[in-house]
């Protein structure tokens, strides 16, 4: 099963290296990571995706909280949290293609990032579903180059469930 798991560590070298290796340790392949800053200068989010068992996982997560640098760690619960990823999309375009292309984009909300002489960039955010029906969509049309930023998320402001986390170190 697919998990997405958030952890709060020190904005200091090596905390994204010490929680990858906890998984790649345990045999278990990253599928999505995403690292960046928090409303504070001094702590970085990171968001992995793993498929692994649920027990797995919380094992991980206790082996996670006795990392040096890791401050807290939650899993995000589908249906639970507000999740994310931008993907920038080259197809090709010849002239007589574009305004197909742009209408598709339209309905998936994409905008256009560049245009050349042969083809477009697409910028597109939306769930992880959504990306992946685009990408679908575009693939008749000859997609050329694909990048995407992997999952990013937040629990739900909306849900019953306090916004702690989980699991809060220090």
């Amino acid at each position: 099963m697919t998990h997405t798991v958030s952890v709060l560590v020190e904005n200091r070298p090596g905390a994204l290296a010490r929680v990858s290796n906890m998984f790649a340790r345990r045999g278990f392949n990253i599928e999505s990571l995403a690292v960046g800053p928090t409303e504070r200068h001094d702590v970085s989010r990171i968001v992995l995706t793993v498929d692994c068992p649920a027990d797995l996982l919380e094992q991980i997560e206790k082996q996670m909280h006795k990392l040096v640098n890791v401050l807290r760690v939650s899993t995000l619960q589908a249906g639970e949290a507000v999740e994310r990823e931008l993907a920038l999309v080259r197809v090709s375009a010849d002239p007589s293609s574009r305004a197909e292309l742009i209408a598709l984009a339209e309905v998936f909300d994409a905008r256009v990032a560049d245009l050349g002489p042969d083809s477009m960039v697409f910028e597109v955010v939306g769930t992880p579903e959504q990306l992946d029906s685009f990408e679908e969509a575009l693939r008749p049309h000859g997609l050329v180059e694909l990048a995407r930023t992997g999952r990013i998320g937040l629990a739900r402001a909306s849900t019953n469930r306090s916004p702690r986390p989980q699991h809060v170190l220090r």
